[in-house]
């Protein structure tokens, strides 16, 4: 492929200061991400015509009109009195990359691997000085031949994935219209309503278990090479998957969310691939707690949270089973069992976790927020979006993001990363092929 070149890096700021003296706080979900940064990359096909440099001097400047909302992500890292981390609001400002490669877009995504993708997302790991490193990161590069990338990578502890996505639909309001519809909110963690909280309440020990064994841990990161495949569902795709995936019994004759039926899917496929027989892997998912904590869309922090599915009760690989499970989880996770993991990570949390994904294959929905509706210029619209969470551990990643609207309401598209022999294995899985998606990045794409 192409090699990339890089323009110039910069410091953009935002347009109006910040108020002098601003400081903001760090939830307890926010400092158990320490460990883990994140990387997405929007790619676009762009308007003819053009000259080059055109586009990015038009981002750049609205990125830096859209940064006067976003002070969090222009302020650098102090620890505060406990030895925490927290955010000086000084408008030190975002890292941006500008970057050109030749060819076109299309081109490019007929052959793009993980390695070659991770180049359109500049990342820096934290400085010894934090004070002097930015926490979030832009790259635009554009296409000689036609098309834009561009990537965004962040620390984890600032920004879930859910905020990344709000963060590019934020910046791309200001392009078209010169405004933000929906401006981000910086606030605590909602707290217990007040007499919530009954003398006979037993906390949820299940997701509090899960979270348990963090402080045991130490750096998981290996030196094993990844590769990450992604597919393409469509509607009616996942609609059967949904369909082989519904209980068969008189009694629960329920229909699997998308999410529960491709994770169901690839937890069954992966753990046979990794040699587990009639049992399955140990298996976390991780969804956005937002809506169950009853919190406006707009909240910009980290609101995942993890949960381990019991698989000791599974002893075969019927995929109503598997979505069952993951389903049940899904359903405890109500605000009472947050507001209790919450609780108790703030009396029991380690000072300096390991990364959150952990040892297990790690299954994250990724759907909360749509990237698609990221429209920077009328018809300048994305056309495909990858998201990373880094770095890899433990058994791998399962992202559920959605797809083009084009491809229908229920269609997804499923990043997995895996070792780069079990990537390359998967690919070839008959129950996967059987519902024939369309392998958008491959091992050998």
């Amino acid at each position: 492929m192409a090699d990339i070149t890089c323009i110039c890096k910069r410091t953009v700021v935002s347009t109006k200061s910040v108020q002098p003296g601003k400081h903001c706080s760090l939830s307890v979900l926010d400092r158990l991400m320490e460990q883990n940064h994140l990387r997405s990359v929007y790619y676009f096909r762009t308007p003819g015509g053009r000259e080059p440099g055109e586009i990015t001097k038009k981002l750049r400047e609205s990125l830096s009109e859209m940064l006067t909302c976003f002070p969090i992500v222009t302020g650098r890292l102090l620890k505060d009195p406990k030895g925490h981390w927290m955010i000086k609001c000084n408008d030190a400002g975002v890292r941006m990359v500008e970057a050109r490669i030749k060819g076109s877009v299309e081109d490019w995504l007929k052959s793009v691997d993980r390695e070659q993708e991770l180049k359109l997302v500049h990342w820096e790991e934290m400085y010894h000085k934090p004070y002097f490193w930015s926490t979030f990161y832009v790259q635009i590069t554009e296409f000689g031949e036609g098309g834009l990338a561009i990537g965004l990578s962040c620390f984890h502890l600032l920004a879930d994935p859910t905020c990344a996505t709000m963060f590019v639909k934020a910046w791309a309001d200001v392009t078209l219209t010169g405004k933000m519809l929906n401006p981000p909110l910086f606030h605590q963690l909602p707290p217990r309503r007040p007499g919530g909280k009954n003398s006979s309440h037993e906390p949820y020990m299940e997701l509090i278990n899960c979270y348990k064994p963090i402080a045991d841990k130490t750096n998981l990161v290996t030196d094993t090479k990844h590769a990450t495949i992604a597919l393409a569902f469509s509607d009616p795709m996942v609609r059967a998957c949904m369909a082989n995936g519904q209980a068969t019994n008189a009694i629960d004759q329920s229909i699997p969310s998308p999410f529960e039926a491709l994770g169901g899917l690839f937890w069954v496929c992966i753990s046979k691939l990794k040699g587990a027989g009639d049992r399955l892997i140990d298996m976390s998912i991780c969804s956005d707690m937002r809506n169950v904590l009853h919190l406006d869309n707009g909240f910009f922090g980290n609101c995942m949270v993890y949960n381990k599915v019991n698989s000791k009760s599974l002893t075969e690989h019927k995929l109503s089973d598997v979505a069952k499970a993951i389903g049940e989880v899904m359903a405890k996770m109500d605000n009472d069992g947050i507001i209790d993991l919450i609780e108790w990570l703030e009396h029991n949390g380690c000072q300096s976790p390991p990364p959150m994904n952990g040892c297990e294959l790690m299954c994250a929905s990724l759907e909360a927020v749509d990237p698609y509706l990221a429209v920077f210029e009328e018809g300048f619209v994305p056309i495909r979006v990858s998201s990373y969470v880094e770095p890899v551990v433990g058994a791998g990643h399962v992202l559920v993001l959605p797809s083009p609207p084009c491809e229908g309401p229920l269609s997804r598209t499923v990043m997995v990363t895996l070792p780069e022999d079990e990537a390359a294995r998967l690919c070839e899985d008959d129950l996967i092929l059987h519902f024939s998606p369309t392998i958008l990045m491959g091992v050998n794409n």
